[in-house]
């Protein structure tokens, strides 16, 4: 990458995720101009529900789109370049059907609405469950046992979406129920508040820092698990320590925002394509732009059908599958 192209990368990489978030708090069923929305931010302003609407209502909800877009995004670069495989996402483990399947039971049996907090307690033990399903077969340092890892996830993850869709037919005669269980299996962030910020900001950004610390050993994993071992890369604690931190990270986006597809798997790579392979380029890449990427599919989510709202991971696939298709072709050289 050339210098000039480089500093082209960074402006983008700077402009972009702001100019998205500023778009995203003043963009609404209230719209607030830029000036408006400066001073907001910055001191008081006048009329005073400015400042209601902004710190109430769309600060937390778009904080926590960022979050979950840059966790998913993140443990989708860690996941690809582990079993180095550009189609491996958070979902190849199973740990999102899983964390969902736990938020699903809170809502069938009543229990989300009794004790609020129980919600994202139940989809973390799911997320965790799968985390220590996968890891106990992580153990070995062979190709053969990342294989059975992704086949094992796959079975995990098949298994938690039948039973999810299971509870989801048993529903269907109380239409509330049946409506949040579909709502969150679909994704979406109505209602986040500050302690949704809280709760999925500290372990996201504790996660993300973490996984930024082993960015040159899962560098040194292009090299192969024996180049790795080489170079003094302990392959299997690194391979665990990568699968649980990106699976808990993963579970904590669907405590805070339900099952949101695609990002983990598009968003990494995409950015390989402008980076290049390093990971110490692509996980700060992964989290900005992933967390943009889905504050924007967000806006749209909220604004396409105003005053009803698309499901984000209607729109997250939307947007997606026909970009990663471009992407394949655009590789393959099928088109320029």
């Amino acid at each position: 990458m050339t210098s000039r192209a480089s500093l082209a990368t960074i402006l983008a990489f700077s402009v972009l995720p702001l100019a998205v978030l500023l778009l995203a708090l003043s963009t609404g069923a209230v719209p607030i101009s830029l000036e408006l929305l400066l001073r907001a931010l910055f001191g008081e302003v006048d009329p005073p529900w400015i400042r209601t609407v902004l710190f109430d209502v769309r600060l937390p909800r778009v904080l926590v789109a960022f979050l979950v877009g840059a966790a998913l995004s993140v443990s989708g670069c860690t996941l690809q370049g582990l079993f180095r495989n550009p189609l491996a996402d958070p979902s190849v483990l199973g740990v999102s059907s899983m964390a969902a399947l736990g938020a699903v039971l809170t809502l069938y049996s009543g229990l989300a609405v009794r004790f609020p907090w129980a919600l994202p307690i139940a989809a973390c033990t799911g997320a965790l469950l799968a985390t220590v399903a996968v890891s106990a077969l992580s153990q070995g340092s062979t190709r053969g046992h990342l294989e059975q890892v992704l086949l094992v996830g796959a079975a995990l993850g098949n298994v938690a979406v039948s039973a999810s869709t299971l509870l989801l037919s048993f529903s269907l005669a109380n239409f509330d129920v049946a409506r949040q269980l579909l709502h969150w299996l679909l994704g979406g962030f109505e209602g986040r508040t500050w302690p949704h910020v809280v709760w999925g900001a500290l372990p996201v950004l504790g996660g993300t820092l973490f996984l930024l610390t082993r960015a040159r050993a899962l560098d040194a994993l292009l090299l192969g698990e024996v180049g790795a071992a080489a170079v003094g890369v302990d392959v299997a604690r690194l391979r665990r320590e990568l699968i649980v931190t990106a699976s808990l990270l993963t579970g904590i986006t669907v405590a805070v925002g339900g099952v949101v597809a695609f990002v983990g798997l598009i968003v990494p790579h995409a950015l390989r394509l402008v980076l290049g392979p390093l990971h110490s380029r692509l996980l700060p890449g992964a989290l900005l732009i992933g967390g943009t990427f889905v504050v924007l599919c967000d806006l749209i989510a909220r604004r396409a059908i105003a005053p009803e709202e698309l499901r984000l991971s209607v729109v997250t696939a939307s947007i997606g599958a026909p970009l990663f298709f471009y992407l394949l072709l655009r590789k393959s050289r099928l088109v320029t």
